[in-house]
């Protein structure tokens, strides 16, 4: 039997080591990783057409090292089995680093190195998901290129409903909020309670 001296040890030991239940992987340049990430040329107008070509979308997020609530969007979210099939299902995912250097090639034809682009498209704080439209491949610049913005971190019942405002092509039709309220109201008509908290 474990006495309270001896479980405090092994949670301060489990704590030290870093562990966590759902503990996402870190790479070398301070962000977090997903395997389904994809690898690119970073040459955006490119990645939404290739993404097109095969009926998904383009979701880009920008995060940086250190950030707590990218940290929760891997450890939360994307811990979450419905969310990362659903996202693997519909959308590419491009990372980028809000400090990073890399040269990425805009919809516009300008290339520009990652925090660069992320100050041109008004990407100021992480995580920042942006989602372009497959229907948009072919676009010149990001605004034409993009369907929805999520700014900040949103809790996984929020998250999955914005990818699904993408997907369902109601992004076209309706405000986020409005959506989301018609969502709450059709899960209540069934009976079935939303973890929006």
């Amino acid at each position: 039997m474990l006495t309270g001296r001896l479980a405090c040890a092994l949670l301060a030991m489990y704590a030290l080591a870093g562990g966590t239940a759902s503990s996402a992987e870190v790479g070398d340049d301070g962000l977090h990783k997903q395997p389904w990430f994809m690898d690119s040329f970073l040459e955006m107008g490119d990645d939404l057409e290739t993404a097109a070509g095969e009926g998904r979308h383009l979701l880009v997020l920008f995060e940086q090292a250190g950030c707590p609530y990218c940290r929760e969007l891997h450890e939360v979210n994307f811990a979450q089995t419905d969310i990362v099939e659903y996202i693997q299902e519909n959308f590419d995912v491009l990372q980028l680093d809000l400090w990073g250097s890399r040269e990425v090639l805009d919809f516009d034809g300008e290339t520009l190195e990652e925090r660069d682009i992320a100050s041109k498209w008004g990407v100021s704080f992480t995580p920042t998901t942006i989602i372009f439209a497959a229907e948009n491949a072919g676009a010149v610049s990001m605004e034409n290129a993009e369907a929805f913005r999520l700014p900040g971190f949103l809790r996984p019942f929020h998250y999955m409903s914005s990818l699904e405002y993408v997907v369902e092509g109601k992004y076209r039709e309706m405000g986020f909020q409005r959506y989301l309220q018609e969502k709450f109201e059709k899960r209540r008509s069934q009976g079935i309670e939303s973890d929006v908290w």
